[in-house]
């Protein structure tokens, strides 16, 4: 991809083979002035516009004798900004109400297993068929970025996407065939997931947007914080009401929780967030089509394309076998809806755990050995399943109960935890008006290969015989998922070592002309060697 400020200087008709002393006297300057600042700062070299493209470089610079943790940089210049409460509840709240969503899912899955009998194949085909409006995501993203509705272009589309769920759960909840019906069940259920995809666009480009327009690296690690947060509660109170009340009564309950989020992202002001409003005098049509192009212009940048094609193949290609096991779970194990539940909420405290540890200590590492750790724990982790189903555990003394609870779902978080490192990376590099087309880009990629990997599942199960009342090839079945998932470490030099965005300074080795110069640019460095040139042939004439 071209430098956008290298095809400043070709497209310029004057040439400074000389740098001038000003903008030297004024780096050096701001040289010694920042010298014992831990701030960030930003270096342009021409007014951006939300329809072009420009280079950000965000350099920290820290002491040589200490200083405060990454986290705690992040934390402390949120502190700073304006708009931070009215954006921590709507985000926060709207993170915890996505992360709670397991809630009603788990009593639908116990609802289509145990009321409608639908075989394992079936009962996984129905849950990522369902998933299909999320991976319009895309769409949803592009008409965020230029379509304003009222005087936002954010906080609308949450409330949008909030009410979709809201009419979409308490029907379930409410009538009686909408949830016994199952064509009207997916439905419904189609209608729900496409009313949390546009709120979930929506919500990732504001928390981009927002961390862009202050500077702040790393706000999607307090996102997923949130998510995890809402999922232990959600599984832990599903898992608890499926043993007391019919899972109509879950669906009347995550509807109250998605009409609070309704009513707060109503209240909700999309002016205190002081986020620029983009002015667009060309019609609508027009300006989607220009926000297409300048999407698959960003995507194409290897610093994009490359790990985006290797998260969405690491998960395209593993054929996941979710719905065989938790049909094996209910069905042969026998185990309550509390078992599961509660062996949910300890998965998502883990996550939690994984989300402050990566915000803490692990966000500084090369990207490339983090996802190989990653990935590799995550291809072991799926041998946990074959152990249960071989009941090897019992043999160990571990009981069916206990045994679930500690380890089933510890292959999906470190799945969901994969994820982090690469959101954090496409956040920090969006281009300027393009927030929801790139954040909702990745978010669809991952979701159409995890419906790829899904129906995967579903043939090798058809394959081996796996149904209701014959679960002896289910061993194999892990046995291949989890070979398959370790094929993606032979092409792990997609992703890359680093963040080519976010830069560290004030290490030592670099001259302060390098870190100069690598702020401003590779216009400068070519400038600079044009000048030596220059010096080198008057020498050589004298």
């Amino acid at each position: 991809m071209i430098n956008p400020l290298l095809s400043i200087i070709q497209n310029s008709p004057t040439k400074f083979l000389k740098p001038p002393l000003s903008f030297v006297s004024r780096q050096q300057q701001e040289q010694r002035q920042r010298k014992n600042n831990n701030t960030l700062f930003t270096v342009d070299t021409k007014p951006r516009r939300a329809t072009t493209f420009a280079c950000l470089s965000i350099s920290r610079r820290r002491n040589n004798d200490g200083g405060v943790s990454e986290s705690g940089e992040t934390a402390a210049r949120f502190e700073q900004v304006g708009g931070k409460k009215a954006i921590s509840i709507l985000c926060g709240l709207g993170y915890w109400v996505q992360g709670s969503r397991c809630f009603p899912w788990l009593a639908l899955n116990f609802h289509m297993v145990h009321t409608l009998a639908l075989q394992p194949s079936t009962l996984q085909l129905v849950q990522y068929s369902c998933l299909l409006p999320m991976v319009a995501k895309p769409l949803y993203g592009v008409l965020s970025d230029v379509l304003y509705i009222g005087s936002g272009r954010r906080v609308p589309y949450i409330a949008i996407g909030a009410f979709l769920q809201v009419l979409a759960w308490g029907s379930m909840g409410i009538f009686q065939g909408a949830r016994e019906v199952l064509p009207s069940l997916i439905a419904f259920v189609l209608l729900s997931n496409l009313g949390a995809s546009i709120t979930e666009v929506a919500k990732d480009a504001l928390v981009a947007e927002y961390g862009l327009r202050y500077r702040i690296n790393g706000l999607q690690s307090y996102a997923l914080m949130a998510s995890a947060a809402g999922g232990v509660l959600g599984n832990l109170l599903g898992g608890y009401l499926l043993l007391t009340a019919p899972p109509k009564f879950s669906f009347l309950v995550f509807s109250g929780l998605l009409a609070l989020q309704l009513v707060v992202s109503l209240s909700s002001k999309e002016e205190s967030f002081d986020l620029p409003r983009i002015v667009e005098t060309s019609s609508v049509l027009d300006s989607v089509k220009k926000q297409l192009s300048n999407l698959t212009q960003a995507i194409q940048a290897d610093e994009i394309s490359q790990p985006l094609i290797w998260a969405a193949v690491s998960i395209a290609m593993v054929p996941l076998l979710s719905g065989s096991v938790f049909c094996y779970q209910t069905q042969v194990l026998n185990l309550e809806p509390s078992v599961i539940g509660s062996s949910k909420v300890i998965g998502q405290l883990m996550l939690l755990g994984l989300t402050v540890v990566y915000d803490r200590y692990l966000k500084t590492l090369p990207m490339r050995p983090l996802i190989h750790i990653i990935q590799l724990s995550y291809g072991l982790s799926i041998l946990l399943d074959f152990i249960l189903v071989k009941q090897i555990n019992l043999r160990l003394g571990i009981s069916n109960e206990v045994y679930v609870l500690c380890f089933s779902s510890l292959a999906e978080i470190l799945a969901q935890f994969k994820i982090l490192p690469f959101a954090v990376r496409l956040a920090s590099m969006c281009p300027r008006g393009c927030e929801g087309s790139v954040t909702s880009f990745l978010a669809s990629a991952l979701c159409l290969s995890q419906i790829v990997s899904a129906f995967l599942g579903v043939g090798l199960a058809n394959l081996i015989g796996i149904t209701s009342s014959n679960y002896s090839n289910l061993s194999s079945g892990i046995l291949i998922q989890s070979l398959a998932a370790l094929i993606p470490l032979c092409f792990l030099h997609f992703v890359p070592m680093s963040e080519p965005v976010i830069e560290k300074e004030g290490k030592r080795g670099i001259s302060k002309r390098s870190r100069r110069n690598r702020r401003v640019g590779r216009v400068v460095d070519k400038e600079i060697v044009a000048y030596r040139r220059e010096r080198e042939s008057e020498e050589t004439q004298r």
